[in-house]
């Protein structure tokens, strides 16, 4: 069997690893920003967690 058949899964999985860590870190952008996120505090003088 040809083992460029053999390693194409390999470097399929390191494509989806690495565009899901991306995709991962541009979310964090919008971390408490979302309705969807939102909730309400205790602490009204509670800041937000984003920087």
């Amino acid at each position: 069997m040809n083992l460029g058949w053999m390693v194409l899964p390999f470097i399929g999985f390191g494509i989806g690893w690495y565009l899901d860590k991306r995709e991962t870190e541009r979310m964090t952008l919008f971390r408490d920003k979302s309705a969807l996120y939102g909730r309400q505090h205790d602490d009204p003088s509670r800041p937000p967690s984003w920087p």
